[in-house]
């Protein structure tokens, strides 16, 4: 190559290289600062970015939910694993910090709700869990519709169901009853939800539900004139009791009474709860006297039992000899009053000795040794549907047989009552005998065995005990309770 066209080389090769360097000097800061545009520019909502197509779905990150509360503390209620990852070139995984979604804040009633919507979930994926360990019973066998479900129901119950009760009215109509006789249970439940300390909540925005406690006995008492007819003062007892309640309270009106409820063993009972006609409609009415012709309502109110406790115990109520020491194939002793008595009487009365019928036990004879000696107890209604025979009865090992119409048997959410006792037709009295002789003393063992086992969900017990009569009548409550979802407007 010649000195002079080495020389024009040398001079374009200089002067390429000086153009190249004035461009990387340029061109460096401008992409320095489309850098930090790209990074530190305006960014979208929360919502944007998880939804970004820009982000390739190869990796995950965690966006912790939050509510907060109205004392300004936060509870973390969830954590959402969103599937969504960046890779970077060189094969470096990017990471995004953790975004915080704020939520409204909830009202006192909606944690309410949030609450029991986690329970009926848990309920109603109990059918399929293992068997659920408990250190003192765990329901099984045919005497219940779903025995997974039921346990999972009452844990959820004693986990987290708080009651408030109205402390206005006086004794002796409100916060008092009678603890003795057919109507012991309105004294006894009064009693036993005043003084608990598990369910009962001094905070209303606690509650789940609300107890009015009235007791329709007293109120016949006290209120009632007797012979006269007058139903009013009644009445207006439990209407006045009712708008006393709704005018110091929001809690009435936010459900419409729908989340209140009451308890009566009083024939009149019914009666009493339509006095205001939200009481009657919406709120849960735990009755003994349960008549789907006088307006109960299964899916809303509860059938609670008629106990006739003469001593406030159950001392000599429990326990009867084994099935092959019972002689007698079924046995009734009692005054004739309602529709369905004269005609068992009439078919039945003094006729036959494995069907022993009575008006009057004849002098001499024990009416619970009479039970204890038969394998069927005959449990027609009375004036009302309801009657003590039916408890007396499973307390003597003896197996019911129900007689009425429009009778809804106490607890029937929870116990197939089919599988323990016997329900005969009215118009099917004059084959009762040939209808108990149809079952097998297979059969009958079976039955026996269920009677005993469901005996203790109909004890009275001070204090209560699990499973109880009691909590039993709790758990009809809270079943009741769940099934009504609470909106406030």
């Amino acid at each position: 190559m010649g000195d002079e066209e080495e020389g024009r080389w040398g001079k374009g090769y200089y002067a390429y290289a000086y153009s190249t360097k004035v461009m990387i000097i340029i061109m460096v800061p401008l992409l320095f600062i489309s850098g930090l545009v790209c990074v530190f520019g305006p960014q979208n909502t929360t919502t944007s970015v998880l939804t970004s197509p820009s982000i390739p779905p190869s990796s995950s990150f965690s966006v912790p939910v939050e509510f907060v509360q109205e004392d300004g503390e936060r509870m973390q209620l969830m954590n959402s694993t969103i599937s969504n990852s960046s890779t970077v070139e060189d094969g470096a995984e990017s990471v995004l910090p953790p975004l915080t979604v704020k939520k409204r804040i909830l009202s006192n009633m909606e944690k309410i709700e949030a609450e029991l919507q986690r329970a009926r979930a848990a309920i109603k994926g109990a059918s399929f869990e293992d068997d659920m360990d408990d250190p003192d019973y765990v329901p099984l066998g045919p005497m219940y519709w779903n025995a997974k479900v039921f346990h999972r129901s009452y844990l959820e119950m004693e986990k987290q169901f708080k009651i408030f009760v109205y402390k206005e009215g006086e004794p002796p109509l409100f916060h008092d009853g009678p603890c003795k006789s057919i109507y012991s249970m309105e004294g006894n439940f009064i009693y036993q939800m005043e003084t608990d300390t598990r369910f009962r909540t001094t905070d209303p925005d606690r509650a789940h539900a609300f107890y009015l406690p009235l007791s329709v006995v007293k109120m016949v008492r006290y209120v009632y004139e007797r012979d006269s007819h007058d139903f009013s003062p009644i009445r207006k007892t439990v209407r006045d009791y009712i708008d006393l309640v709704d005018g110091k309270y929001p809690y009435w009106n936010r459900s419409i009474g729908a989340d209140h409820f009451i308890l009566s063993c009083h024939d009149w009972g019914p009666e009493a709860s339509f006095s205001h006609p939200q009481l009657g409609e919406n709120s849960i009415r735990a009755l003994c006297n349960a008549n789907t012709s006088e307006r109960f309502k299964p899916r809303k109110d509860v059938s609670i039992p008629e106990i006739n406790l003469r001593t406030g115990t159950l001392t000599g109520l429990v326990g009867g000899p084994s099935p092959s020491r019972r002689p007698i194939l079924a046995f009734f002793a009692g005054g004739v009053h309602g529709p369905v008595r004269p005609i068992l009487l009439k078919h039945w009365e003094n006729r036959d000795e494995d069907v022993r019928v009575h008006k009057y036990l004849p002098k001499g004879t024990s009416y619970s040794d009479m039970m204890r000696n038969s394998k069927f107890c005959i449990c027609p209604s009375g004036y009302e549907v309801a009657s003590p025979r039916i408890v007396e009865a499973l307390y003597s090992g003896c197996v019911p047989v129900l007689i009425n119409e429009g009778y809804v048997p106490p607890f029937s959410d929870v116990l197939n009552w089919r599988s323990f006792s016997v329900v005969v037709p009215v118009e099917e009295i004059p084959n009762l005998k040939k209808i108990l002789m149809g079952i097998s003393p297979r059969q009958y063992i079976r039955m026996y065995r269920r009677v005993l086992k469901v005996q203790r969900h109909f004890q009275v017990n001070s204090p209560p005990k699990r499973f109880d009569v009691f909590h039993m009548i709790l758990h009809s409550i809270w079943v009741r309770r769940l099934n009504v979802r609470i909106r406030e407007i």
